[in-house]
């Protein structure tokens, strides 16, 4: 098994920042500056994975800024713009049992309290501290072609998930 199928994005490095090879970097954790927590860094512009080290870091903004280890030039810190940042998920740390990271939730297949297959899970998004979202991409068996957006809502929207059998159950008026 390739050691890099076992990923999670955390963030994306922006652009660079200063003159000493800092970068920018926009951070998808929750409080932001909780990608620093994490050490073994891979990043990738779309080609191979590799690992970084950060000596540094802090909140800027925004976003976060970042020094990474052996890159003290603004020149090599350009290079490192747009590139994703992830981590291994194992060193995610565990959560309650009706928690759930949204990587886990992705692909999932959703059904409404009555048997009617909306799609799957195409991604989360937050609505700016309110609920998070599920965006609902319809596929072939879904009940028809929409896009939809479901409040995660547990208990309310959303009725269980079961990662075991990757579905998710809401009580959710198809027509809305």
């Amino acid at each position: 098994m390739n050691k890099y199928q076992d990923l999670v994005i955390l963030g994306r490095i922006t652009s660079v920042f200063g003159i000493k090879g800092w970068v920018k970097l926009f951070s998808y954790t929750d409080p932001m500056d909780q990608i620093l927590d994490y050490t073994d860094w891979q990043i990738s512009n779309g080609g191979p994975w590799r690992s970084i080290e950060i000596d540094a870091g802090r909140s800027h903004g925004k976003g976060m800024v970042v020094h990474i280890v052996g890159c003290d030039d603004r020149e090599i810190a350009k290079e490192f713009g747009g590139y994703e940042i992830a981590i291994h998920k194992s060193a995610l740390p565990s959560l309650d049992r009706d928690d759930f990271y949204w990587h886990e939730l992705e692909g999932l297949i959703v059904w409404t309290v009555d048997g009617k297959k909306l799609g799957r899970v195409d991604h989360m998004m937050s609505a700016g501290g309110a609920n998070d979202v599920m965006v609902i991409k319809a596929n072939r068996d879904s009940i028809d072609q929409r896009e939809r957006m479901i409040p995660y809502l547990f208990g309310e929207v959303i009725k269980s998930i079961s990662l075991e059998e990757r579905k998710i159950e809401v009580d959710w008026d198809p027509d809305f």
